[in-house]
């Protein structure tokens, strides 16, 4: 059987969790080398697109990389092929394989960078450390007849409509007589052309994130049984989930600074760390942050943390959150790895067997330890 999924599905799916619109403005995000259109058999999921990776991912037979950090971050002048990166861009071209970067989009989404890091630390009762866009909320109300009723609801609540809170489903229904006349040209599911029809159909109503209007009206119109579909989408002005970068939660219980540096060793995989503060300090409220996160130890203080978990603390901003009390681990940028199997899973259970996805092994931390 022929192989029909294209970078664009692949794309599609990953931005279900992680729209583009949740990204900052100065980012880079989305394609960033090749075609939407290209068949996808293989996909490479990694941190990095360094010159390394995309050898690695040539071997391999990858039609595609996802990746977070975007391999065109800073705007390009030029592309000389004579340099690691004009190299890379090169290689990706000749062999085609279509690049994707999730970055700050994916640090906000809910499930991750920042989830996943907390997740592996246990930390509970999360909130974002750094508020950015939250969730816009619209109405759907969708006119169906009562026996598919159940079906649409479904469909739409699956496609993820009427999710509030712990609860999923949640919708209003309400009786009513729908009516409609078949025209020339119609294939009715009910009735025949010319004649008026009356039909009992139930009025369903359900409260759904504004980016997801047009994955739940497609599942809709699938699910519904007529060829034309009525329904009306409204705005609300009802908040919905704050979103934004950094997670700030709590330990099931206190532990001392050093124990947690031991779990940050060992959930993230890293050999060494710094860390500001007495190894006996008690800790329990934790702010973190994936990636360069030093400029947010202010909003770590502001909203109680014990201590930051972030990387790419540097000499002087380290000194201002030690002399404000704030104890600090920073367990390097690259700890962001721990996104990659969290990808594999959602992507394996999208896909199946149609397409598959395999985490880089190549090194692209820059730094040793000793």
């Amino acid at each position: 059987m022929a192989n029909d999924v294209t970078a664009s599905d692949i794309i599609k799916s990953l931005e279900e969790i992680a729209p583009k619109e949740y990204a900052f403005d100065w980012d880079n995000v989305g394609l960033q080398v090749g075609s939407l259109k290209q068949p996808v058999k293989k996909v490479m999921i990694t941190l990095d697109v360094l010159e390394n990776v995309v050898d690695e991912a040539i071997e391999q037979g990858a039609d595609m990389i996802v990746a977070h950090h975007p391999l065109l971050f800073i705007k390009l002048n030029e592309i000389n092929l004579d340099t690691p990166k004009g190299r890379a861009i090169k290689k990706l071209i000749q062999h085609n394989i279509t690049v994707y970067a999730s970055h700050t989009n994916l640090d906000v989404a809910e499930g991750g960078v920042n989830d996943a890091m907390a997740e592996l630390l246990g930390i509970e009762n999360l909130q974002p450390l750094i508020e950015s866009n939250n969730e816009e909320l619209v109405k759907l109300t969708v006119f169906v007849p009562s026996s598919h009723t159940d079906y649409v609801r479904d469909a739409i609540s699956e496609a993820g409509a009427g999710h509030i809170g712990d609860y999923s489903h949640c919708t209003y229904q309400v009786s009513g007589e729908g009516t409609f006349k078949p025209l020339e040209g119609s294939t009715p599911f009910i009735g025949s052309q010319g004649d008026l029809e009356k039909v009992k159909e139930d009025r369903l109503e359900t409260i759904l994130p504004k980016e997801k209007v047009e994955t739940v009206i497609h599942s809709m119109r699938k699910a519904h049984p007529y060829e034309e579909a009525a329904y009306d989408v409204f705005p609300l002005l009802n908040e919905g989930q704050k979103r934004g970068v950094g997670r700030v939660g709590d330990l099931s219980s206190e532990m001392t600074l050093h124990t947690l540096c031991e779990l940050v060793k060992e959930k993230y995989q890293v050999s060494k760390l710094r860390f500001i503060g007495e190894p006996d300090q008690k800790v329990r409220r934790i702010a973190l942050l994936g990636g360069s996160g030093e400029k947010y130890h202010g909003a770590a203080l502001a909203k109680g943390a014990d201590v930051f978990i972030t990387g790419d603390m540097t000499f002087h901003l380290a000194q201002e959150a030690w002399e404000n009390g704030l104890m600090v681990i920073d367990p390097g940028h690259h700890v962001e790895k721990v996104i990659n199997p969290v990808l594999k899973k959602y992507f394996d259970d999208k896909f199946s067997d149609e397409v598959k996805f395999f985490i880089s092994t190549s090194n692209t931390e820059p730094f040793r330890f000793c």
